[in-house]
């Protein structure tokens, strides 16, 4: 498999992703409810699929905020 980018933030897993000259996809994942707040401008990679072209999906989301940051 290509190069293992999961539980990285997503600033480092693209920048390992484009010096690896690995071509990839990205898709959010949102919850579907808010109950636990999240940060919208920190995002990490929770999952990873080599696709039949050989281009990375990555499914991305954003980080839950612990209670005393909200």
């Amino acid at each position: 498999m290509a190069l293992d980018v999961m539980a990285l933030p997503w600033e480092v897993a693209e920048k390992r992703l484009q010096e690896a000259k690995i071509s990839y996809e990205t898709e959010i994942s949102r919850p579907t409810r808010d109950f636990f707040p999240v940060d919208e401008h920190r995002f990490y990679v929770v999952r990873q699929c080599l696709r039949a072209d050989g281009k990375l999906l990555l499914t991305l989301a954003a980080k839950q905020l612990p209670v005393k940051e909200v």
